[in-house]
């Protein structure tokens, strides 16, 4: 039986070494050069939790796959009558850049309005959703949908695609479905339905505009935050965008709203080599892990706060003195029990949009502030319609993607907004005196103290797909880590969707196993409020029944 805990790489945390890094030109080569196989499952066209993800020197992600899709997109936006701009955008890694030539080729010759962003401006996953959502206030017809070209903190060597529909957030799965079925077909033809014109005709079409995603979404976040608040409390600040798209947006943001913010690095390098080494051995932009954040952590003590998201800023990573990096539940906790106390204008029946792997301390911080909880499967798709119409005040996974309403109690982004829970940090640092950490500690003394940890494990897509097949009867148990369970869920209480894996929960403590939605590997998610004794105990339990699933 595999062990409850992650085996961390020797070198976990240290700057990457040259042998490490990805050859980008044979990258960028293998993604004109190699076709997938469409009889070979791994090659063909598959939507996780958030686009289709894979990378050229494993067939998964090239320039077959970018044709197919965004031929599919245009047919989904024919047959459903979208016919108002596309809002496109690229974040920093190496196949982004081909990915975008691909999907324009494809974009102009089905005559669809593209907006692509001002001199070839990178753009962050919020400032696309922004601009969909934007664009449709109060339209009924002609409405924007928008592609964003990111793997998320994904390796390197990654590529992804990924459709924001009208809603501005990720494309429900019934979309999806639709969209990997009509690529794969694609794919199975050699593409000959496809309608293609060459690139430098593309960007010259007639259909085909610039927009300014960088200043439309930076005038716009002073309605979210107050940074009236955070200037008049002279809050120093810091920010690593990890050589990610909002690597721009940082500067003007600090510029606009005259914040003492220090943007400790404005370099794009698509080996992303000035990053420390995930927890795996693997270069991985994540905002979250403290062996990818070394560099910030270091300099926790000389700023109030700092901050970084991953490379398409759908992701944040928050760094203070009193915790230095805050784990991701932690601040979604004090992110939701200061904004329902500091936004009158929201609705007073505004509720919490959690994913059923976040932290129970969600579940008793709205308890004491008096909001409801919706809890919903893996997935920041399954927040849109309630951002849209305020019924959420907030969304949040616990993998520190987050989105919340305007000051006024309007939508913001339907999509993860790394941008502003960032810049809400320092937000709370002004208006409590205290820094996120601080707050959390606080919280503590109120509610519990939950410990809480991850096992990942490497699984193929058979393992996956029996994981996500779990059912309620494979947990023959009354009792786990010696507590009554009160619950066994295939599917989320918030909206009855399948959770494409199992969670099972107590009074004090729970865990949760589903299959990754990106990546060839299983996850446990495990939390108790009754000590690190009781948490191994349940991810001992939790295992076993995974163990046995696998078999």
């Amino acid at each position: 039986m595999s062990q409850p805990t992650m085996k961390i790489h020797p070198l976990a945390g240290s700057v990457a070494p040259a042998e490490i890094l990805i050859n980008v030109a044979k990258l960028v080569t293998a993604y004109y050069s190699e076709r997938p196989d469409p009889s070979e499952p791994s090659h063909r066209v598959a939507f996780g939790t958030s686009g289709h993800r894979g990378s050229s020197f494993k067939r998964s992600f090239n320039e077959y796959h970018v044709l197919a899709m965004t031929q599919a997109i245009c047919d989904y936006r024919k047959a459903n009558g979208i016919d108002g701009p596309l809002f496109i955008g690229i974040d920093t890694h190496a196949l982004s850049e081909p990915a975008f030539v691909s999907a324009m080729e494809v974009l102009a010759a089905n005559g669809v309005e593209a907006h692509v962003s001002a001199g070839g401006e990178y753009v962050p996953t919020p400032a696309i959703s922004h601009a969909i959502l934007t664009y449709n206030h109060g339209r009924t017809g002609g409405l924007a949908d928008g592609i964003v070209i990111t793997p998320s903190h994904n390796p390197p060597d990654g590529g992804g695609f990924k459709y924001n529909p009208t809603n501005g957030g990720p494309a429900d799965t019934d979309i999806t479905g639709w969209v990997e079925r009509q690529a794969n077909a694609y794919l199975t033809d050699d593409l000959k339905a496809v309608k293609r014109m060459p690139f430098e005709q593309a960007m010259a079409a007639s259909t085909t505009h610039q927009h300014d995603f960088l200043r439309h979404y930076v005038d716009d976040i002073g309605n979210v935050i107050d940074m009236d608040a955070i200037r008049a409390a002279g809050v120093r600040m810091a920010v690593d965008p990890l050589g990610g798209a909002g690597v721009n947006y940082w500067p003007a943001i600090a510029a606009k709203y005259n914040l003492d913010l220090t943007v400790l690095n404005t370099v794009v390098d698509t080996s992303f080599r000035f990053m420390s080494v995930d927890w795996d051995g693997k270069i991985r932009m994540d905002p979250s892990s403290p062996y990818a954040m070394q560099g910030l952590i270091g300099l926790k003590e000389s700023y109030d706060v700092a901050f970084a998201c991953d490379t398409d800023h759908d992701r944040h990573g928050i760094v203070c003195a009193s915790a230095g990096l805050i784990p991701p539940n932690h601040y979604l906790s004090v992110a939701i029990d200061y904004l329902f106390q500091n936004r009158p204008q929201w609705s007073a029946t505004a509720a919490v949009g959690k994913t059923l792997v976040s932290s129970q301390m969600i579940d008793r911080v709205s308890a004491g502030i008096g909001r409801k909880v919706v809890e919903v499967p893996v997935g920041f798709k399954w927040f849109a319609a309630g951002l849209v119409d305020g019924s959420l005040g907030f969304g949040g996974e616990e993998s520190a993607g987050a989105s919340f309403l305007r000051r006024d109690g309007r939508v913001w982004t339907t999509d993860k907004d790394g941008l502003a829970p960032a810049l809400l940090s320092a937000e709370i640092t002004a208006k409590t005196g205290r820094d996120p950490g601080e707050n959390y500690q606080a919280l503590i003394a109120k509610y519990g103290e939950p410990t809480a940890d991850r096992i990942q494990a490497v699984a193929n897509p058979e393992q996956k797909a029996k994981l996500s097949k779990l059912s309620p009867e494979q947990v023959s148990s009354t009792t786990l880590a010696g507590e009554a369970i009160t619950a066994v869920m295939t599917k989320a209480p918030g909206n009855n969707a399948a959770i494409g894996g199992l969670k099972v929960v107590t009074e004090n403590g729970w865990f949760a196993a589903r299959p990754s939605g990106t990546e060839d590997i299983y996850k446990i998610y495990g939390e108790s409020f009754s000590g690190q004794e009781h948490l191994q105990a349940i991810l001992k339990e939790a295992q076993a029944i995974v163990d046995e699933a696998l078999k």
